[in-house]
């Protein structure tokens, strides 16, 4: 062969392997939603990663949204709908671990954003309000037995007591944001005050979105004198008003303080639902974050 059909040679194959390089990488790339890095999961299971604060959005007097940045900029945190996260931290010599839900999807890439009411006692709520910009909090997961999927029920009522609405809203959000999703969904999102109801613009612009197949009942235990939604607690009374009758296809969730879970258990118990024990499993019709 002539050294000048040999380059051709030479030439053809370079050209040929970068074409076919190319092509895997491209196809790699759809496979994972159009960016090789696009589901490539900042979490693991059992060890803690360090996530750096980048912002903190006050929603209230006690409750703020932290943005945490994660691995890389199209990172995503990796947790299915309904699922939390474990956070934890040495607090005085002792390793203190609590649940917190994200309420931020995994459609924010690069960052994840948890909401967190800041208690007098709360050893790691206490801990993350103290956290500076550029300090890093220590997370793993994902953690839980609730994996929410469109049209799996006919109806889901979730009852959320003040940050218990976390969870809530990202079935919510995955509800309102698919028009193929045909899930009935009531809300009743009890709370002490007024301006203790977090996320309500977001929880109302969402519902307007499927007014006919969506609707929230806020009640309140101590109302304001122009207050025209439910008053007191979340009674056996208030349930059998707002809820449908239970049906085989379908939901309760609830989350919040132990006691309010506790109680509105034995009241749906009453009303019907079937029982399960502790801890909640997916397929118990009445199923506790």
């Amino acid at each position: 062969m002539s050294s000048t059909n040999l380059l051709i040679v030479t030439a053809f194959i370079a050209l040929s392997t970068v074409y076919i390089l190319k092509l895997t990488l491209n196809s790699k790339a759809k496979t994972n939603g159009g960016n090789s890095l696009s589901k490539e999961k900042s979490l693991h299971p059992v060890d803690f990663k360090g996530f750096k604060l980048v912002s903190k959005t006050p929603l209230n007097h006690n409750t703020s949204v932290y943005r945490f940045s994660l691995d890389h900029p199209e990172a995503i945190l990796g947790l299915k709908i309904g699922q939390h996260v474990s956070v934890g931290a040495t607090i005085n010599g002792k390793e203190v671990v609590r649940s917190y839900t994200p309420i931020s999807s995994d459609e924010l890439k690069g960052h994840v954003d948890l909401l967190v009411k800041t208690y007098p006692n709360g050893n790691i709520s206490k801990h993350i309000s103290e956290l500076d910009i550029g300090d890093h909090c220590y997370i793993r997961g994902p953690k839980g037995n609730f994996d929410y999927k469109p049209n799996q029920y006919k109806q889901i009522n979730m009852i959320a007591g003040g940050s218990g609405i976390t969870p809530m809203y990202q079935i919510l959000r995955a509800v309102c944001e698919n028009e193929d999703d045909k899930t009935k969904v009531k809300l009743v999102f009890a709370n002490v005050n007024e301006d203790d109801i977090i996320l309500r613009d977001s929880i109302n612009e969402l519902v307007a979105k499927k007014p006919d197949q969506v609707c929230v009942h806020y009640v309140l235990n101590n109302p304001p004198e122009n207050w025209d939604g439910h008053t007191g607690f979340v009674t056996p009374e208030l349930l059998a008003e707002i809820l449908p009758p239970v049906c085989p296809n379908s939901k309760l969730l609830l989350c919040g303080p132990f006691p309010m879970t506790n109680a509105v258990k034995k009241a749906a118990y009453e009303l019907g639902w079937e029982k399960s024990k502790a801890p909640s499993k997916m397929e118990d019709q009445v199923f506790v974050f």
